[in-house]
Protein backbone atom coordinates (compact mmCIF):
# COMPACT_ATOMS: atom_id res chain seq x y z
CA UNK A 1 0.00 0.00 0.00
CA UNK A 2 1.69 3.79 -0.95
CA UNK A 3 1.87 5.68 2.40
CA UNK A 4 3.20 8.85 0.12
CA UNK A 5 1.65 12.13 1.16
CA UNK A 6 0.10 12.18 -2.45
CA UNK A 7 -1.36 9.03 -2.52
CA UNK A 8 -4.94 9.32 -1.92
CA UNK A 9 -4.73 12.38 -4.34
CA UNK A 10 -3.49 10.52 -7.14
CA UNK A 11 -5.99 7.99 -6.62
CA UNK A 12 -8.95 11.01 -6.49
CA UNK A 13 -7.41 12.25 -9.35
CA UNK A 14 -7.41 8.74 -11.22
CA UNK A 15 -10.85 8.22 -10.27
CA UNK A 16 -11.66 11.74 -11.66
CA UNK A 17 -10.35 11.24 -15.50
CA UNK A 18 -11.52 8.04 -15.54
CA UNK A 19 -15.39 9.63 -15.46
CA UNK A 20 -14.70 12.45 -17.18
CA UNK A 21 -13.47 10.19 -19.77
CA UNK A 22 -16.89 8.52 -19.72
CA UNK A 23 -18.46 11.77 -19.27
CA UNK A 24 -16.90 13.20 -22.92
CA UNK A 25 -17.99 9.43 -24.87
CA UNK A 26 -21.27 10.27 -24.12
CA UNK A 27 -21.73 13.61 -24.29
CA UNK A 28 -19.61 13.26 -27.98
CA UNK A 29 -22.11 10.11 -28.72
CA UNK A 30 -25.32 8.90 -27.38
CA UNK A 31 -26.08 12.36 -25.77
CA UNK A 32 -25.56 13.96 -28.96
CA UNK A 33 -26.49 11.55 -31.42
CA UNK A 34 -30.01 9.97 -30.05
CA UNK A 35 -33.02 11.10 -30.05
CA UNK A 36 -35.79 11.25 -27.29
CA UNK A 37 -35.94 9.53 -24.31
CA UNK A 38 -32.86 7.66 -25.13
CA UNK A 39 -30.91 11.23 -25.64
CA UNK A 40 -32.92 12.09 -22.50
CA UNK A 41 -31.61 9.16 -20.57
CA UNK A 42 -28.04 9.42 -21.74
CA UNK A 43 -27.90 13.08 -20.37
CA UNK A 44 -29.34 12.00 -17.11
CA UNK A 45 -26.25 9.52 -16.67
CA UNK A 46 -24.11 12.29 -17.43
CA UNK A 47 -25.57 14.35 -14.85
CA UNK A 48 -24.63 11.18 -12.19
CA UNK A 49 -21.43 11.44 -13.48
CA UNK A 50 -20.67 15.16 -13.21
CA UNK A 51 -21.55 14.82 -9.53
CA UNK A 52 -19.37 12.34 -8.81
CA UNK A 53 -16.45 13.92 -10.50
CA UNK A 54 -17.22 16.91 -8.68
CA UNK A 55 -16.91 14.77 -5.63
CA UNK A 56 -13.50 13.67 -6.72
CA UNK A 57 -12.42 17.58 -7.00
CA UNK A 58 -13.56 18.14 -3.78
CA UNK A 59 -11.82 15.02 -2.08
CA UNK A 60 -8.62 16.48 -4.30
CA UNK A 61 -9.27 19.63 -2.23
CA UNK A 62 -9.03 17.97 0.81
CA UNK A 63 -6.61 15.82 0.37
CA UNK A 64 -4.01 18.45 -0.91
CA UNK A 65 -4.07 20.26 2.89
CA UNK A 66 -1.41 17.22 3.74
CA UNK A 67 1.09 17.21 0.87
CA UNK A 68 4.29 18.71 1.80
CA UNK A 69 4.55 22.47 0.61
CA UNK A 70 6.90 21.57 -1.83
CA UNK A 71 4.95 19.81 -3.73
CA UNK A 72 1.33 21.99 -3.28
CA UNK A 73 2.12 24.40 -6.17
CA UNK A 74 2.15 21.54 -9.02
CA UNK A 75 -0.83 19.56 -6.81
CA UNK A 76 -2.86 22.93 -7.32
CA UNK A 77 -2.16 23.11 -10.77
CA UNK A 78 -3.31 20.19 -11.42
CA UNK A 79 -6.72 20.78 -8.96
CA UNK A 80 -7.17 23.95 -11.64
CA UNK A 81 -6.72 21.57 -14.55
CA UNK A 82 -9.50 19.39 -12.97
CA UNK A 83 -11.76 22.10 -12.46
CA UNK A 84 -11.66 24.03 -15.86
CA UNK A 85 -12.49 20.30 -17.11
CA UNK A 86 -15.39 19.82 -14.78
CA UNK A 87 -16.70 23.48 -15.58
CA UNK A 88 -16.55 22.66 -20.00
CA UNK A 89 -18.45 19.47 -19.48
CA UNK A 90 -21.04 20.76 -17.18
CA UNK A 91 -21.66 23.56 -19.65
CA UNK A 92 -21.39 21.17 -22.66
CA UNK A 93 -24.02 19.32 -20.23
CA UNK A 94 -26.37 22.46 -19.58
CA UNK A 95 -26.41 23.38 -23.47
CA UNK A 96 -27.23 19.93 -24.60
CA UNK A 97 -30.30 20.14 -21.93
CA UNK A 98 -31.32 23.43 -23.30
CA UNK A 99 -31.13 22.01 -27.25
CA UNK A 100 -33.31 19.21 -26.09
CA UNK A 101 -35.54 21.25 -24.25
CA UNK A 102 -35.68 23.38 -27.18
CA UNK A 103 -36.48 20.59 -29.70
CA UNK A 104 -38.89 19.10 -27.18
CA UNK A 105 -41.20 22.66 -27.38
CA UNK A 106 -41.09 23.05 -31.05
CA UNK A 107 -42.50 19.54 -31.05
CA UNK A 108 -45.36 20.17 -28.82
CA UNK A 109 -45.91 23.44 -31.26
CA UNK A 110 -45.87 21.65 -34.32
CA UNK A 111 -48.52 19.17 -32.68
CA UNK A 112 -50.84 22.16 -32.03
CA UNK A 113 -51.83 22.38 -35.42
CA UNK A 114 -51.28 25.83 -37.38
CA UNK A 115 -53.74 29.16 -38.09
CA UNK A 116 -55.35 28.74 -40.97
CA UNK A 117 -57.57 31.73 -42.57
CA UNK A 118 -60.66 29.85 -41.70
CA UNK A 119 -59.59 29.49 -38.51
CA UNK A 120 -57.29 32.15 -37.26
CA UNK A 121 -56.46 29.75 -33.86
CA UNK A 122 -54.25 26.64 -33.73
CA UNK A 123 -56.18 23.75 -32.90
CA UNK A 124 -54.47 24.09 -29.28
CA UNK A 125 -55.05 27.48 -29.02
CA UNK A 126 -58.73 27.37 -29.84
CA UNK A 127 -59.14 24.41 -27.19
CA UNK A 128 -57.63 26.44 -24.50
CA UNK A 129 -59.76 29.33 -25.39
CA UNK A 130 -62.83 27.07 -25.42
CA UNK A 131 -61.82 25.84 -22.23
CA UNK A 132 -61.07 29.23 -21.07
CA UNK A 133 -64.67 30.15 -21.96
CA UNK A 134 -65.94 27.49 -20.19
CA UNK A 135 -64.25 27.68 -16.66
CA UNK A 136 -65.66 31.73 -16.70
CA UNK A 137 -69.08 30.48 -17.53
CA UNK A 138 -68.80 28.23 -14.89
CA UNK A 139 -67.17 30.67 -12.34
CA UNK A 140 -70.39 33.38 -13.32
CA UNK A 141 -72.66 30.26 -12.73
CA UNK A 142 -71.03 29.59 -9.59
CA UNK A 143 -71.04 33.81 -8.23
CA UNK A 144 -74.60 33.58 -9.28
CA UNK A 145 -75.79 30.34 -6.84
CA UNK A 146 -73.68 32.03 -4.44
CA UNK A 147 -75.71 35.13 -4.68
CA UNK A 148 -78.68 33.60 -4.59
CA UNK A 149 -77.70 31.59 -1.49
CA UNK A 150 -76.98 34.35 0.23
CA UNK A 151 -80.05 36.39 -0.40
CA UNK A 152 -81.70 33.15 0.95
CA UNK A 153 -80.07 32.91 3.90
CA UNK A 154 -80.82 37.09 4.37
CA UNK A 155 -84.00 35.94 3.97
CA UNK A 156 -83.92 33.04 6.28
CA UNK A 157 -82.37 35.25 8.95
CA UNK A 158 -85.08 38.33 8.36
CA UNK A 159 -88.01 35.36 8.78
CA UNK A 160 -86.22 34.25 12.36
CA UNK A 161 -85.54 37.47 13.73
CA UNK A 162 -89.46 38.42 13.26
CA UNK A 163 -90.26 34.84 14.54
CA UNK A 164 -88.13 35.67 17.43
CA UNK A 165 -89.33 38.89 18.01
CA UNK A 166 -92.54 38.02 17.77
CA UNK A 167 -92.51 35.13 20.83
CA UNK A 168 -90.48 38.13 22.68
CA UNK A 169 -93.90 39.71 22.61
CA UNK A 170 -96.03 36.97 23.96
CA UNK A 171 -93.36 35.95 26.58
CA UNK A 172 -93.73 40.17 27.49
CA UNK A 173 -97.59 39.96 27.14
CA UNK A 174 -97.97 36.64 29.43
CA UNK A 175 -95.78 38.07 31.82
CA UNK A 176 -97.96 41.26 32.45
CA UNK A 177 -100.77 39.29 32.61
CA UNK A 178 -98.90 36.94 35.38
CA UNK A 179 -98.01 40.30 37.20
CA UNK A 180 -101.88 41.35 36.60
CA UNK A 181 -103.11 38.07 37.74
CA UNK A 182 -100.90 37.91 40.65
CA UNK A 183 -101.77 41.98 41.81
CA UNK A 184 -105.69 40.32 41.61
CA UNK A 185 -105.06 37.60 43.60
CA UNK A 186 -103.14 39.49 46.60
CA UNK A 187 -106.36 42.14 46.37
CA UNK A 188 -108.47 38.67 46.84
CA UNK A 189 -106.27 37.39 49.54
CA UNK A 190 -106.55 40.26 51.33
CA UNK A 191 -110.33 40.75 50.83
CA UNK A 192 -110.90 37.31 51.88
CA UNK A 193 -108.74 37.45 55.40
CA UNK A 194 -110.80 40.60 56.40
CA UNK A 195 -114.15 38.20 55.54
CA UNK A 196 -112.66 35.74 57.97
CA UNK A 197 -111.93 37.80 60.32
CA UNK A 198 -115.28 39.66 60.63
CA UNK A 199 -117.04 35.88 60.82
CA UNK A 200 -114.99 35.01 63.20
CA UNK A 201 -115.62 38.33 65.51
CA UNK A 202 -118.88 37.77 64.89
CA UNK A 203 -119.44 34.40 65.39
CA UNK A 204 -117.68 35.32 69.25
CA UNK A 205 -119.86 37.90 69.46
CA UNK A 206 -123.02 35.76 69.09
CA UNK A 207 -122.15 32.66 71.25
CA UNK A 208 -121.28 35.13 74.21
CA UNK A 209 -124.83 36.73 73.54
CA UNK A 210 -126.16 39.84 74.53
CA UNK A 211 -125.52 39.41 78.45
CA UNK A 212 -122.74 37.21 78.91
CA UNK A 213 -120.39 40.35 80.25
CA UNK A 214 -123.07 40.98 83.12
CA UNK A 215 -122.03 39.44 86.62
Amino acid sequence: MDNSPTALFDSYEQDFKQIIQSIREKLDGDAKDERGEQKKAALRRVEMELDEADEMVSQMEIEIQGIPQSLKPSYQTRIKSAKADLQRYKKLSKDLHAALARSDLLGTRAGMGTPTSDEPYGASDRTRLLAGTSLLEDGSRRLQDSQRIALETEEQGADILRSLRGQREQIVNARDTLQRADTSIDRASGTLKKMIRRFLTFRVFNARGPHAGVA
